[in-house]
């Protein structure tokens, strides 16, 4: 584990216990300038730990409360009259931070997603008809409630498309739950986070990323399992046409980024395949649609993306390792 990684995860683990797998898909996105969106029941601290990553990467942190009565303009600002010169000039909304978190953001309706997800993609956003750059670094991480589905407008699909991960956050072990209780039982006690990295800081380390190694086969590679998602979908093989539709050109770039960032976190120089098929489910699961036969026999996406990553062989000359 690097200095780096090591910092922040030391940080982090002062207030969110466990979850170390979700952590480092996290530290993975903000490597590969990507967005994330974190899907788990009530209570799993993922809030908690959105927030504890922005406080220790020292950056801007922005939280928004995604309701069914949010307005664009509470997301990206809008124009307000200044009463001294007489003129309208733009109030900038808290997408203006370094980390953005959108909290159950299938809560608000498609034009709140939208205006979040079109400043996700460029970068940029436009109030009273000026264009406004967002700082750097920038990141949106998202998060849904998996059940209470009554009220909420989920994503569509090309809005999913543009998160690298989708991380599934799951219940803590019993070791870990028992010492959380332990650890916050008292009301006084509650963990402080220290600023242990800087903006700066990663964006020094994404050129370091850029510099690790992508072969021709894992290119090959990568190609090969996104275009199976397709290959799927068009129901090569009836007997397994688990997917609708498969994934677009993004989840290649995505699954060449993500592949890049972990093999840096790892202390490695080059992608191997065993980088690519750590990161493929969580880069591809929300990329993909289930078929209505799938759904019946209660297949999961999940389920469908390791037939493909077991049925796509390795690139000749290189071992899955």
């Amino acid at each position: 584990m690097n200095n780096w990684s090591e910092r922040i995860r030391n940080e982090i683990g002062k207030a969110v216990l466990g979850q170390e797998e979700v952590i480092e898909r996290m530290l993975v996105a903000l490597l590969a300038n990507g967005h994330v969106l974190l899907e788990g029941m009530p209570g799993l601290a993922k809030t908690l730990l959105i927030k504890s990553l922005g406080t220790a990467l020292g950056i801007q942190f922005e939280r928004i409360q995604f309701t069914p009565d949010l307005l664009p303009s509470d997301v990206v600002g809008t124009m307000v009259f200044n009463p001294q010169s007489g003129q309208f000039v733009p109030h900038r909304g808290p997408v203006f931070a370094n980390l953005v978190l959108a909290d159950e953001i299938n809560r608000a309706p498609a034009k709140v997603q939208s205006a979040l997800l079109e400043a996700m993609q460029e970068k940029q956003v436009t109030i009273g008809g000026e264009t406004q750059s967002l700082p750097k670094p920038f990141f949106v991480m998202a998060t849904q409630n998996p059940v209470e589905q009554e009220g909420t407008y989920p994503l569509p699909e090309a809005q999913r498309d543009r998160f690298l991960f989708k991380l599934l956050v799951d219940y803590p072990h019993e070791q870990e739950e028992r010492e959380m209780m332990r650890r916050w039982g008292q009301v006084t006690q509650q963990p402080e986070l220290q600023a242990v990295s800087s903006g700066e800081e990663l964006l020094e380390i994404r050129q370091n990323v850029d510099q690790v190694h992508v072969s021709e086969e894992i290119q090959d590679y990568v190609l090969k399992l996104v275009r199976a998602t397709r290959r799927m979908a068009a129901g090569d093989r009836p007997e397994e046409r688990y997917l609708s539709y498969g994934a677009s050109p993004r989840a290649s770039i995505s699954l060449y980024q993500a592949g890049r960032a972990l093999a840096w976190l790892r202390g490695m120089d080059h992608v191997s395949p065993s980088i690519i098929k750590e990161v493929f489910l969580d880069a591809m699961r929300h990329r993909v649609g289930l078929t209505y036969e799938a759904e019946a026999e209660e297949v999961t996406a999940d389920q469908a993306l390791k037939l493909i990553i077991d049925t796509t062989p390795v690139p000749g000359g290189l071992v899955a390792k």
